[in-house]
């Protein structure tokens, strides 16, 4: 279950240092307008940083497509100032996707190919490279994310019939479902003790929360053409998410309740995939603004979280996205 990758440095740093390196683009859109029930842990939550002058800080994981091709994702980070872009990942054959920070910075865990239908959770350790598979052979996954204590992974797993919401232990033991949900894009409540999640249970895709026991199920959104991919701030105050037709998506905040919706990031972007920074003050997310419709334009950008100082983080002849921010 827990079979070990230990990458060799030399390899991984040859990797890292034949790719382009990502500019920041400061200000560059100034102008425009703005199972069973989880027992309690008594494991302490990470502390959130905080910046005090205001500045993004942190890290942001991303799928980066370096080589052009889905079939051949790969995952990478970069500093939430657009510094120290560093490829994570070194398996050129297949695709990588969907990462996610962990509560304390140190690891990021992700989806990779591994044989038709069998997608693999891993985890990999940001200072040493090291991979370690979390997962073997349960099923199609994606979109892993660490809970706020550290100790349990959410995920999806994808059946011909249904995308199902999973839980499994940190190390990869004890998976089991979430009773009475589908729905695909999970994220953990700031507490640990809610999953919010996009599905179509009720036809239309909308947002919903529920406990993690599979209790408590709420819909809470009302946006029309809801994709998925949301956040949580980290006072459990707001979530933003996005919605649109294809070419024409934005993101959007809303009080954690669902109420007060509206537009954050700036029209005409094809904005998507937003995650907000571990201060609450910034959130990351995709978009086209200077490649509008171009299919390798996507870049990671930031704005702060009442949609002004739009910032461009990557700048690259390939495309970025599935942002997720960690400290």
């Amino acid at each position: 279950m827990k079979n070990k990758i230990f990458l060799i440095f030399l390899t991984f740093s040859l990797y890292a240092c034949n790719l382009p390196a990502s500019t920041p683009t400061p200000d560059l859109l100034a102008t425009l307008s703005a199972s069973t029930p989880i027992p309690a842990d008594s494991n302490p939550l990470p502390t959130i940083p905080v910046s005090s002058n205001g500045e993004p800080i942190g890290k942001i994981a991303y799928t980066c497509q370096i080589f052009k091709a889905q079939a051949s994702n790969q995952i990478c980070i970069i500093n939430a100032d657009g510094s120290g872009f560093r490829r994570l990942t070194v398996d050129n054959t297949k695709q990588h996707y969907y990462p996610s920070v962990a509560p304390d910075g140190l690891s990021v865990v992700y989806a990779a190919f591994r044989e038709p239908n069998i997608y693999e959770i891993y985890e990999v350790n940001i200072a040493s490279g090291v991979i370690t598979q979390l997962t073997d052979r349960l099923g199609n996954l994606n979109s892993p994310e660490i809970s706020p204590n550290g100790n349990t992974i959410v995920f999806k797993l994808s059946t011909p019939s249904a995308n199902q919401l999973w839980l499994m232990n940190r190390d990869g033991t004890n998976p089991r479902q979430i009773p009475n949900v589908t729905g695909w894009d999970p994220t953990w409540s700031p507490d640990g003790n809610k999953i919010l999640f996009a599905s179509d249970m009720n036809e239309a895709i909308q947002l919903y929360t529920v406990n993690v026991d599979g209790s408590e199920l709420l819909k809470i959104s009302n946006l029309p053409a809801i994709r998925g991919r949301s956040d949580w701030s980290p006072d459990s105050s707001f979530i933003v998410t996005y919605s649109g037709q294809p070419w024409n998506r934005d993101v959007y905040i809303m009080n954690a309740d669902g109420t007060n919706t509206r537009m954050l990031s700036p029209t005409g972007g094809n904005s998507q995939g937003p995650s907000i920074s571990p201060d609450g003050g910034w959130v990351a997310f995709t978009s086209y603004f200077d490649q509008y419709r171009v299919d390798n334009g996507c870049e990671i950008y930031i704005m702060r979280v009442d949609g002004t100082d739009v910032r461009r983080l990557t700048n690259n002849d390939y495309c970025d996205y599935q942002p997720r921010w960690g400290p």
